[in-house]
């Protein structure tokens, strides 16, 4: 029978997840890769998206409050688009404890939900009366477009400012051999439908096999949703997205019993 485990915050040792392959699909996932290897794992990239930095030199005058999306909406806006001003005085809002961290390295303050996604975005009190605000909204185009909807409905006038672009990613052989030799008990990270549906799409068959056969980590209930579709089973679901959250899950799927 198809299982979806609870949210896990399972303490973790040096030794949490030694033994473990553990397979990292975000696009950007350099630090979510070294964490898992401190913590004893061999971890693997596999990246179901790619980046691309969409140029954008049109400055947009005063906003009332900024949005970031992601960790990469602020490294894009804040490093490669020179028409996005650094907004270090303005109401800013951050979808998640990572995007704010990342706008903190840049020395802007944010708010930020203890959800990471946009219904806890938008959940915040400083999102509530927003009629007659001027919003930017930071990121990139597509993915589940609800912060825009709804904060138009409440009287904001909002502007996305989209300063990359998600692409499916280029998959190697050495992608697939790595994933084909790495050892059980093997848990797949995911913290993006998009990211999903690229990776069921590119990956060949027997490895996709192996990948539904094994530990899936998700984000979110609407991505363990997307996950069953897709023919996992083994589900357990992170308290957020952020790094610690996904490990700290991992470390409890390889802690439970095996059958």
């Amino acid at each position: 029978m198809p299982s979806t485990a609870r949210p896990s915050r399972t303490p973790m040792s040096r030794s949490a997840l030694a033994g473990a392959s553990i397979v990292v699909t975000r696009p950007d996932g350099a630090a979510l890769l070294r964490s898992a290897r401190r913590l004893g794992a061999a971890a693997l990239p596999l990246p179901g998206l790619a980046l691309r930095a969409l140029p954008h030199a049109r400055r947009h005058g005063a906003f009332d409050a900024w949005i970031f999306t992601s960790p990469a909406a602020v490294r894009f806006a804040l490093r490669h688009a020179p028409g996005v001003p650094v907004p270090r005085r303005a109401r800013v809002f951050a979808i998640g404890a990572g995007t704010r961290a990342a706008l903190a390295r840049h020395g802007v303050d944010a708010r930020a939900p203890e959800r990471g996604d946009s219904e806890g975005l938008l959940a915040l009190p400083g999102l509530g009366a927003v009629r007659g605000w001027r919003v930017a909204l930071v990121g990139a185009p597509g993915g589940r477009d609800l912060i825009a909807p709804a904060l138009v409905s409440r009287g904001a006038q909002v502007e996305a400012i989209h300063v990359y672009r998600r692409v499916p990613p280029r998959l190697t052989r050495r992608h697939f051999d790595a994933l084909a030799v790495a050892a059980e008990p093997l848990v797949t990270l995911l913290s993006s439908g998009e990211a999903l549906a690229n990776l069921v799409a590119a990956l060949p068959p027997p490895l996709l096999a192996r990948l539904r056969a094994q530990a899936l980590v998700v984000s979110s209930h609407r991505l363990a949703d997307a996950a069953r579709a897709a023919g996992f089973d083994a589900i357990t679901i992170a308290a957020s997205a952020a790094p610690r959250d996904l490990l700290a899950a991992a470390a409890g799927v390889l802690a439970r019993p095996r059958a």
